[in-house]
């Protein structure tokens, strides 16, 4: 069934430690406000965050390979803003809704939306623009 304007997908998911440690050494971003519980805790945080990249990376996974996007997707733009910070072993959910589908071009708009699941609290707002040839 081909996504259509007005779906919506949801997905939980976490990050660990160890995802950010990775994420640190491909990208180079070695901010002791992510690597250093020290550091962090004299921070208005009071621990380490999630680097906003690594964050807003769940959105490629599902719009790449996952619903609504899929194999054969290629993700043309993704607006962004952090809105809170993020914290490993916490549980978030990524929220995916269909803004509008060119069929023509095989291109959707989708809002992209990350929850904290505890606080209910949106930490990442976006609108992503997909090209699949097969959903779209």
């Amino acid at each position: 069934m081909k996504p259509q304007v007005g779906d919506e997908f949801r997905h939980r998911f976490r990050f660990t430690q160890e995802d950010v440690i990775k994420f640190a050494e491909v990208s180079g971003d070695n901010n002791p406000i992510h690597l250093d519980a020290e550091y962090a805790a004299q921070t208005p945080f009071k621990r380490p965050i999630i680097h906003g990249h690594l964050s807003s990376s769940v959105f490629t996974r599902f719009l790449g390979t996952g619903i609504p996007g899929g194999p054969g997707s290629v993700y043309i733009k993704q607006v962004t803003e952090y809105k809170r910070p993020m914290f490993v072993d916490n549980e978030y959910e990524v929220v995916f809704r269909i803004v509008s589908i060119d069929e023509k071009r095989h291109i959707a708009e989708i809002a992209t939306e990350i929850f904290d699941t505890t606080t209910k609290k949106v930490t990442i707002t976006g609108i992503g623009t997909l090209m699949n040839t097969t959903l779209y």
